[in-house]
């Protein structure tokens, strides 16, 4: 079980806004705050993802949130591109990783990786 993550950022007040609106379709809310050096984002009440200003790693991070089902991803996505993500794969299936897994990817403002999925079966 994972318990925390940490993403680095450039710019944190364009990595906060981006944030808030992409995960705000997963439940997600800013939970704790350090003036200035890094923003705790999470469902109560213990924040699990970490952006920190910081040097951003070559290359980017990746990091995949759990979304409660396919609609949120692809509100998750809409959410993301809508404060300034970048598409870097659309919501659909990933079958190359297993025939249930539903996931959509945007890079954040700092070029990080970020994702949201699920593994049910899609049930109309």
């Amino acid at each position: 079980m994972i318990d925390h993550v940490s993403i680095y950022v450039d710019d944190l007040d364009a990595a906060k806004a981006f944030y808030v609106a992409a995960t705000a379709p997963l439940g997600y809310t800013v939970l704790r705050e350090f003036g200035g050096i890094a923003i705790g984002l999470g469902v109560a009440p213990k924040p699990d993802l970490w952006i920190i200003k910081g040097p951003v790693r070559p290359g980017g991070q990746h990091v995949a949130l759990r979304a409660p089902g396919r609609a949120a991803i692809r509100a998750f996505y809409d959410a993301a591109l809508a404060a300034g993500g970048k598409d870097n794969g659309p919501p659909g299936v990933r079958a190359m990783y297993h025939p249930n897994y539903f996931g959509a990817f945007v890079l954040d403002p700092s070029g990080n990786n970020f994702e949201a999925c699920c593994h049910e079966a899609y049930i109309e």
